[in-house]
């Protein structure tokens, strides 16, 4: 199988205004983005990429997911194709490269082929994927989960937002709702390119994260149920806190993530109280743990070590204590084949290049269960991500990019 030549460049000046384009749609308060999957600004930002798949004459799928697969033929019928993905929707205060990135990356790829004349033996499909960020509906990379098995359709459209709004109803709001079966399609391969979302990149200096494994995640949801009373009449030791009981427990998913170092994060990023007035102790609180460890035993533990203490700090205070896992998947070993013709990319195209654990979930630790699969990461500013100060540089873009267009390349086979 020959590789591209290693003058085989992506445009790099059209990757980073089609970015910038699209950063114009669902833009944040501060620079950012909001573009929540199901939303009108989602809407907007599916319809603005399909144009452009348009205008290379690829053909669109969708599923019953929402989720849009862009196709550039290949010169074999009878392959499969190969994949190249990630996402549009963003954090409600997002960057403009997370998942945008991936996405118009695959893009570049089938423009640049395009541009040079090169023919592929298999297709190549870009993805878009719905509800990978899990913001909105619960859990995230809703669709690469249903794709591969992991739910099931109705599970999928039964997941309702903070404002009670199911994923079924709002896909059909929106217009998105494909009548693909999900899962139905068969890869040759799947490879996602993302900006890291941590900081070792940057701090060592490198501009290609060849990622070889992925961490395995658990998102607990807690339900505890106190005693709604006036803060300032209720005396302490009359009091059923639920507020106190979480406060707690925060602590508590410090001390273990602390205590399984190395290789293990916890950490709770969101939380409703209920009621929710500065003189009501809440009657409910809501919130989700987040733990994440490439080690299965040690993401195991930390998640029984949790339950065990949460519950126990829930009877020492007399505040009811529930818990529903709403997210989880087990660490992923990216495909070693796939994994080496990236990190062979970058050697041939002179970028400085070092193995990686992705600390974050994304499609393809789905998609590894269904195809040979991996990633290709690039450094972000300070490790900064899912924020709207989250920034990379044009360069690094086309970097990775590059690398991600000679590894795809090569895996669909140019056809002499």
């Amino acid at each position: 199988m020959a590789a591209p030549g290693e003058n085989l460049r992506i445009n790099a000046d059209r990757l980073w205004d089609s970015i910038m384009e699209m950063a114009k749609i669902g833009p944040g308060v501060a620079g950012g983005n909001n573009r929540q999957t199901l939303t009108d600004s989602d809407k907007e930002g599916r319809a603005l990429f399909q144009s452009w798949c348009d205008a290379s004459g690829l053909s669109m799928g969708v599923d019953k997911m929402g989720t849009m697969f862009a196709r550039r033929e290949g010169t074999d019928p009878e392959a499969l194709p190969v994949y190249v993905g990630s996402h549009l929707d963003t954090q409600p205060t997002g960057g403009k490269y997370d998942g945008v990135l991936g996405v118009l990356a695959g893009l570049e790829i089938v423009r640049s082929l395009d541009d040079l004349g090169i023919k592929t033996k298999h297709p190549i499909v870009v993805a878009n994927w719905t509800n990978e960020e899990g913001a909105r509906f619960a859990p995230a990379m809703l669709a690469s989960g249903v794709f591969a098995g992991v739910h099931t359709l109705d599970f999928a459209y039964a997941r309702k937002d903070m404002d009670g709004k199911s994923f079924g109803d709002e896909l059909k709001r929106i217009g998105w709702l494909g009548d693909e079966e999900v899962g139905a399609r068969k890869m040759h391969a799947y490879f996602e390119y993302h900006i890291e979302q941590g900081p070792i990149l940057e701090a060592e200096n490198k501009q290609i994260g060849v990622v070889t494994h992925g961490q395995g995640l658990w998102w607990l949801e807690f339900t505890l149920t106190g005693k709604e009373a006036h803060t300032g009449s209720t005396p302490m030791n009359m009091r059923v806190n639920a507020g106190l009981a979480m406060a707690r427990i925060f602590e508590m998913v410090q001390h273990v993530a602390m205590t399984n170092q190395p290789g293990a994060v916890g950490g709770v990023g969101q939380m409703k109280f209920s009621p929710n007035s500065r003189n009501v102790l809440p009657g409910t609180v809501v919130f989700t743990v987040d733990i994440r460890s490439p080690d299965q035993d040690k993401l195991d533990g930390m998640r029984a070590t949790i339950e065990e203490e949460a519950a126990r700090i829930a009877v020492e205070l007399d505040v009811g204590c529930s818990v529903e896992a709403v997210g989880h998947f087990d660490p992923v070993t990216f495909d070693p084949v796939l994994v080496d013709r990236v990190r062979k990319a970058a050697e041939d195209l002179g970028y400085s290049h070092m193995n990686i654990i992705s600390g974050a979930g994304h499609d393809a630790c789905w998609a590894a269960r269904v195809a040979p699969a991996t990633m290709v990461m690039c450094p972000c500013v300070d490790g900064l991500s899912h924020n709207e100060a989250e920034d990379i540089s044009k360069e690094w873009a086309a970097a990775g990019a590059d690398v991600l267009f000679h590894a795809v390349v090569e895996t669909a086979e140019i056809v002499a």
